[in-house]
């Protein structure tokens, strides 16, 4: 909750028309119903991801193991009816202005991990959309495909992409647990006019998350990771 009202003080200052999420709005944190009502007032456009899927009982509990299973588990006795609905609306993958959008990749928007080559190359040709956005990994990603050929990787905050040259797959990175060794939330601007992408990231109060998912007995690996981005 702290990364993502963090995140919206600077998504209102660089007076965006849009706001769109790739899922996974709960699962991890020790608010997730008003992280649900949030972008469920703010968002043009939300996708649902496995997290979410797994809390509404869409998907086997037992498929996540370990800490987020646990947190999962704790998550789910907590949801309100609110928040259910809205996830239990919402669609893994979509479209807009010309943009394929996944949680995980066009050819399976609920597990696929683009983090490789390989996996970006095939989202990338599942779609004739010069502009495909991922999230799931928690990695921001910057990923080029030109004359048969794939260019970029990791997307550190402040790069600018310029879109117009070639297709391009874009992880925005996570507001509330990026793991690429970067602590601050990560979010994208994505300038359709100018045909150019930022990489944005955003201080928020970590240890008052922190105190929060200890408070609520969540696994303490989970609070830990979040000072170091891992």
């Amino acid at each position: 909750m702290h990364a993502l009202e963090a995140v919206l003080v600077d998504v209102e200052a660089a007076a965006v028309d849009q706001l769109w999420c790739l899922g996974d709005l709960v699962g991890y944190g020790p608010r997730p119903n008003e992280c649900v009502a949030l972008v469920r007032d703010k968002a043009a456009l939300c996708l649902v991801g496995n997290h979410d899927l797994a809390v509404l009982g869409q998907i086997d509990l037992a498929t996540f193991a370990g800490e987020a299973g646990e947190a999962a588990r704790w998550t789910k006795t907590v949801l309100d009816e609110a928040s259910a609905t809205y996830l239990g609306s919402l669609s893994p993958a979509g479209k807009a202005d010309g943009v394929t959008l996944a949680h995980g990749s066009p050819r399976d928007p609920v597990w696929e991990y683009v983090l490789n080559a390989a996996a970006a190359a095939a989202a990338l040709a599942s779609t004739e959309d010069p502009l495909v956005l991922v999230g799931h990994s928690h990695v921001a990603l910057a990923i080029a495909s030109a004359d048969g050929a794939l260019t970029g990787g990791q997307a550190p905050g402040g790069i600018e992409i310029d879109l117009a040259a070639a297709q391009h797959l874009l992880n925005p990175g996570s507001v509330g647990q990026p793991r690429d060794d970067d602590p601050r939330a990560a979010w994208l601007v994505l300038d359709t006019a100018s045909s150019r992408a930022t990489f944005r990231r955003t201080e928020y109060a970590i240890e008052k998350t922190q105190t929060e998912m200890r408070e609520r007995g969540l696994p303490p690996v989970l609070a830990e990771r979040l000072s170091h981005g891992a």
